[in-house]
């Protein structure tokens, strides 16, 4: 459900209820690891005792069907047993990012109006700060406690507004999660039990795993890609997962040899981190089978790296909103793409206000049985994002006969320049072919003569000049698509999804323009 919870009895769990996998999983193989966290391994047995007895705890004291419980934590296995827990009782977890600001992390708890917060003692800080900002009303007091062993699986302090448990329909949520806010405010996207279900069949039908793989998740827990980009689908099937509690590539690099990593996942910037640390060549990378590389386009040359290694990458393409999977690559055919929809997703593009099957280029849409309900309590937005029976992507595609999609750009992130449209992310991959780029980001800025002009964003691991990132693009774009400025810095601000931050790049370029006038 998008807003409030149903009140009807106990029941039955639905069938496609998370809560029953780590049931069924117990009952086959309670010694098999299910989860290594710095080094403690979980196995399956352990795991679902954890989370049936948080579930029973949570209900007692009032967190219960439909109850949101708020986390301020790294990816750890408390969190995992909270979240199988959360799927038993019918509670709904909303893991919060461990990066926000007090202010922004207020913002986000004001709008998921949690009936608990559980904090990582790493994290207390900044969660008591922003508590602080919510003020001291009834109505913003929020009960809160560490997780894990020494917390909630310890005692679990009452609901202010108690809700009894009962068991999970599969149309229940079971996700909150915040966009990333490239384009506007974050939103809070409701994912139901079977939302992450089809998510991760679809998955298991497009790059498969089996009880003996080992997942590598560096990816974070409050990022959907942390729960339905392998993790859960591991769980499912009897894997283990390796869990990095927050992304250090020199790290990554050594779990992925200890422990024989076969499958792992993450954004562009998480390989470029693999490739460029000292210790990528020296070590044992062979057991690595697939990589799925989302939240923008990994750059050929980075690509080319990781397959000399023997890694095969698969770039896939979500987002939040369609928990996460919507399409991937299978081949090298597909290359330059990301690929073509998963099984159980059907996709159609929106081309001056029809929607369109077949090639072309347009908006895409996608709808599904993983696609979301709906934004928690914000009717107007989820309107917004709707077209029918159709979620709206806001990215801008080219679709072949195939049904390979080639993403373009965001929409509002075209740049119109001299009365051409330029996308920013093509610009980004040019340049990111230079040996010297290491990083880039291209939006477009105000300009009296062009209505917009291109300002490029470039982190260098040695000196090149402007006149060296030209001579770079000659060739590779069209004169009107370089930009008209580089600017050198030392990183790229990036949501957790790995998206340039275009909005903080273009806001700090404008006021740096009027400081100097």
């Amino acid at each position: 459900m998008v807003d409030d919870a149903r009140t009807d009895g106990p029941g039955t769990p639905g069938p496609l209820t998370l809560g029953r996998w780590t049931t069924d999983r117990a009952a086959i193989e309670p010694a098999r690891a299910a989860i290594v966290d710095r080094g403690v391994v979980v196995s399956y047995g352990e795991l679902e005792a954890r989370a049936t007895a948080l579930a029973h705890a949570l209900g007692e004291a009032g967190h219960g069907l439909g109850a949101r419980i708020a986390t301020v934590t790294g990816s750890t296995a408390d969190q995992v047993v909270l979240l199988f827990a959360c799927a038993k009782a019918g509670a709904v977890l909303v893991p919060l990012s461990w990066r926000l600001t007090a202010g922004e992390l207020a913002a986000q708890l004001r709008i998921a109006d949690p009936s608990l917060l559980l904090v990582e003692d790493d994290h207390r800080p900044v969660a008591d700060a922003a508590l602080e900002r919510l003020g001291d009303a009834a109505s913003t007091r929020i009960p809160t406690t560490a997780l894990g062993a020494a917390g909630a699986e310890s005692s679990v302090p009452d609901a202010l507004r108690p809700v009894a448990a009962a068991a999970p329909r599969d149309d229940d949520a079971l996700l909150m999660l915040f966009t990333s806010g490239t384009t506007s405010a974050p939103k809070a996207v409701v994912l139901s039990h079977a939302n992450c279900a089809w998510a991760n069949l679809s998955l298991s039908r497009a790059t498969p795993l089996t009880p003996d793989d080992i997942v590598l998740q560096v990816l974070p827990q409050h990022h959907v890609a942390g729960w339905n980009v392998q993790p859960l689908l591991a769980w499912w099937v009897g894997a283990c997962v390796v869990l990095e509690r927050t992304f250090d590539a020199g790290r990554a690099l050594a779990l992925i040899e200890r422990h024989r990593v076969t499958a792992t996942m993450g954004v562009p910037t998480t390989f470029r981190a693999l490739i460029q640390h000292p210790d990528f060549q020296a070590r044992d990378l062979s057991s690595v089978r697939t990589a799925v590389v989302g939240g923008g386009m990994l750059d050929p040359r980075a690509a080319e790296q990781l397959a000399r290694t023997g890694i095969v990458v698969r770039q896939g393409y979500g987002l939040t909103e369609a928990a996460p999977n919507v399409a991937l690559t299978r081949d090298e055919s597909d290359a330059g793409t990301v690929g073509r929809p998963y099984p159980h997703v059907d996709v159609a593009l929106l081309v001056d206000g029809r929607v369109e099957q077949g090639a072309g280029t347009g908006e895409l849409l996608v709808r599904g049985p993983a696609v979301f309900q709906g934004y928690f309590r914000d009717p107007e937005a989820t309107a917004a994002a709707s077209l029918g029976p159709w979620l709206r992507t806001g990215d801008l595609v080219a679709r072949d006969a195939s049904g390979r999609i080639r993403i373009v750009d965001r929409v509002k992130d075209i740049v119109r320049s001299g009365g051409e449209s330029i996308a920013p992310i093509e610009v980004e991959l040019a340049l990111l072919e230079h040996p010297a780029v290491i990083d880039a980001a291209v939006a477009g800025v105000p300009s009296e003569r062009w209505g917009e002009e291109l300002v490029a964003w470039v982190v260098l691991a040695e000196p090149a000049d402007d006149a060296a990132l030209h001579a770079h693009l000659d060739g590779r774009l069209a004169d009107f698509k370089h930009p008209k400025r580089f600017l050198v810095v030392d990183g790229i601000p990036r949501t957790t999804s790995g998206k340039p931050l275009r909005r903080a790049l273009i806001a700090a370029f404008e006021a740096a323009r009027a400081e100097a006038r």
